[in-house]
């Protein structure tokens, strides 16, 4: 028996949205499908052009600037949020590393950059969820996006995969923390989709084109399919799930050569 998703009664809150090509756009419209009050949060005022349009006359809907390395302003973000309704889905979609950073050789990484992909792309996470399991009084979903690159080399991304692979691990040790109190923390492990981050990755046309020809459903991804599975994550149909990396890549993870 088919059961439909409803969030009405809830609010979300989803961290990162750049454009309408973001993931984090394609989660934020289906959780507000759904029925949830939401609200969306632009790094700084030339993103918030962008997004401000993109909410523009939606009902239930609130765009806010949020700097995810100020906890100040991510409990600001929270706050706005749960004031439209109680908090019941948090989505972290953020990341960021230095052009030069993803290029070359790894073992040249400076410090200073190995530090800002670090910070915002793996670090972030906490104060986010922290921030968020504190108003989520009856239980709730905490969501993270990472890529497969935190468990396999992919040329290109470098340090980035040491971001990942930190917030892989950052999801297990937040669901063990939260458990108790019925929030849960996954992960979403999306296949390379044509966003604004992605056409920062050198040699990314290519990487693209591999996943399509070598994943078991021969074909990438769309971001609604990202934000489908989101939704599954943050609505009572998953509650039995946490601590999990969810592969939504075309199958490409299971795949040998």
């Amino acid at each position: 028996m088919a059961v439909a998703i409803d969030l009405s009664g809830r609010s979300a809150v989803v961290f990162g949205v750049a454009n309408q090509r973001s993931i984090a756009w394609a989660i934020a419209q289906q959780l507000h499908a759904a029925g949830a009050d939401l609200t969306v949060t632009y790094q700084n005022e030339r993103m918030g052009r962008s997004v401000l349009g993109l909410v523009d006359g939606m009902e239930r809907t609130q765009a806010v600037e949020c700097d995810v390395l100020d906890e100040e302003s991510v409990v600001a973000a929270v706050g706005a949020a749960a004031s439209a309704a109680p908090l019941g889905v948090a989505v972290h979609s953020v990341a960021f590393a230095n052009r030069d950073d993803l290029e070359g050789a790894f073992s040249r990484t400076g410090v200073d950059g190995f530090r800002t992909a670090l910070e915002v792309s793996a670090y972030s996470l906490l104060p986010v969820a922290r921030a968020a399991a504190a108003r989520m009084t009856d239980g709730g979903s905490i969501l993270t996006l990472t890529f497969h690159a935190a468990d396999k080399v992919y040329p290109g991304y470098n340090v980035m995969g040491v971001a990942k692979a930190a917030l892989e691990n950052e999801v297990k040790q937040l669901a063990a923390e939260y458990g108790p109190l019925g929030v849960r923390v996954n992960a979403i492990s999306a296949g390379p989709l044509n966003t604004l981050a992605a056409r920062g990755i050198s040699g990314f046309t290519n990487m693209h084109e591999i996943h399509a020809s070598r994943s078991p459903l021969k074909r990438n991804i769309t971001q609604d399919e990202v934000g489908s599975a989101a939704l599954f994550l943050a609505s009572p149909l998953a509650t039995g799930i946490t601590g999990h990396v969810l592969y939504v890549d075309a199958g490409y993870n299971v795949m040998g050569v």
